[in-house]
């Protein structure tokens, strides 16, 4: 007869996984995955080293998690911002300062998600992360291009350049741990310039 975990023994394991997780969550943004030793989570987590490797055989399906957990997280929020404003300048404004906003507010988890060397199996998943956002600036340039609020233009390119642009910016601050107050309204400004809100060839 096959062996059948119990519900209790289930929901034990269920909450072993989800402290692991969250333990790792809690490292990487504290240290960077550099700092996101498996030692370290099982501390963190009050469990022991063989109990990480039972959830999570490998490290780099563990920060594969913890990125895509992050990741989520990140973009349901600059989804969430763009639907809360009216017209693609003033949705790309929101959009922007949302992103740039909660990465400046925690940078060492927003260095680790953006730039920090990680295994192919996690940068997998940062070309997901980039994809995904991609798309939803791509809908919002779409949207303007509609109503007459931006030009006609390529949409998959100022997308890509645009979401390029505001990480690469980025990386600098969130390296040293420190942005100016100008970060976040220059990249605004480079943004609504860029995709030519404003301009002459859009309809008012």
């Amino acid at each position: 007869m096959a062996y059948r975990r119990t519900e209790r023994v289930q929901a034990r394991l269920s909450a072993s996984r989800e402290r692991i997780l969250a333990a790792a969550l809690q490292i990487v943004a504290e240290h960077g995955y550099r700092g996101c030793s498996v030692a370290a989570v099982a501390e963190r987590a009050g469990v022991a080293t063989g109990s990480v490797y039972r959830h999570f055989p490998a490290k780099s399906g563990l920060l594969a998690e913890v990125f895509c957990t992050v990741s989520r997280r990140e973009a349901d929020a600059l989804i969430r911002a763009a639907g809360l404003e009216a017209g693609a300048p003033a949705r790309i404004t929101a959009m922007i300062e949302t992103f740039a906003g909660r990465a400046l507010r925690a940078p060492r988890q927003a260095y680790a998600l953006l730039a920090e060397p990680v295994d192919p199996v996690v940068d997998a998943e940062r070309l997901v992360f980039r994809r995904i956002h991609h798309a939803a600036f791509a809908g919002v340039i779409a949207d303007g291009v509609t109503a007459g609020e931006l030009p006609p233009q390529d949409v998959a390119v100022s997308a890509t350049a645009l979401v390029g642009a505001i990480s690469e910016a980025l990386v600098g601050p969130l390296a040293a741990g420190s942005a100016g107050p100008e970060t976040i309204p220059s990249l605004i400004a480079f943004a609504q310039r860029a995709l030519g809100a404003g301009s002459s060839g859009s309809q008012q």
